[in-house]
């Protein structure tokens, strides 16, 4: 009887984790494409998230023995290893810990990287972006899946991938639940590129201060994953209670 319990209550967890929901990985995907379009466009033509393209102009500058300029790219490359692996560690830490959720405070970290960066002016654009590749390194190794699918919201490469190998297996196989889900994943690559047009606008804009934008769509799913965890809870006491 336990046993059937237990996993009655792991699946309603299951079912209304908020960090896995459509709407918090819209969310961070917008901010993911919003993040990268202002440090290339404001802080050097450095990459947030697009740590391949980094390390292309790394080893582009290395060779031409330009190494000053490989600095720039050398160091939000580090920053982004180091926050996937404080993310790693904070859940190896916290992981079984409720309040608050681990991931909740990867995101207030996040959160304060991008408060921080926005009073850096661009003699500082090292170091900013240093910072906000550390916080894509840790929101990419948080938020690793949306409803089970395993899906990135800082990067496009592996959406990419997975949204083309459904629709082709969806062809083939005639097969529409494939094609629809190959469609949500082109979906998140539409609302990544979303976030880059936005970013792009508001940092022509706004200038330094462009990054509170991407601040103040953490703090909504920071809000979120908060009011998702007292659902949950009513929920679990309810099921409880009439069993």
């Amino acid at each position: 009887m336990n046993k059937i319990n237990n996993k009655k209550q792991n699946k309603i967890n299951s079912r209304w984790q908020m960090s896995e929901s459509v709407l918090v990985g819209v969310l961070l995907a917008f901010s993911g494409g919003y993040m990268d379009a202002y440090t290339y466009i404001f802080r050097d033509n450095v990459f947030a998230n697009a740590q391949t393209g980094n390390i292309i102009l790394l080893g582009i500058n290395i060779s031409g023995m330009n190494y000053s300029a490989s600095v720039r790219y050398l160091f939000p490359v580090l920053s982004f290893i180091t926050g996937v692996f404080a993310a790693q560690a904070l859940k190896l830490k916290f992981g079984d810990t409720r309040k608050p959720h681990w991931r909740q405070t990867a995101i207030l970290v996040e959160i304060i990287i991008m408060l921080t960066v926005a009073f850096m002016g661009t003699d500082m654009n090292l170091i900013a972006n240093s910072m906000i590749s550390l916080a894509c390194g840790i929101q990419v190794q948080s938020f690793r899946k949306v409803h089970n699918n395993s899906l990135a919201t800082t990067m496009c490469i592996g959406n990419l991938r997975t949204a083309t190998d459904l629709f082709c297996s969806s062809v083939f196989k005639k097969d529409r639940k494939l094609f629809n889900k190959s469609m949500f994943y082109y979906g998140f690559i539409l609302v990544f590129t979303m976030g880059a047009v936005f970013g792009k606008n508001c940092t022509a804009i706004l200038g330094q201060w462009a990054i509170l934008v991407s601040a103040l769509i953490l703090f909504i799913v920071f809000l979120c994953m908060f009011l998702e965890e007292e659902e949950e809870i009513d929920i679990l006491r309810s099921w409880q209670k009439n069993s």
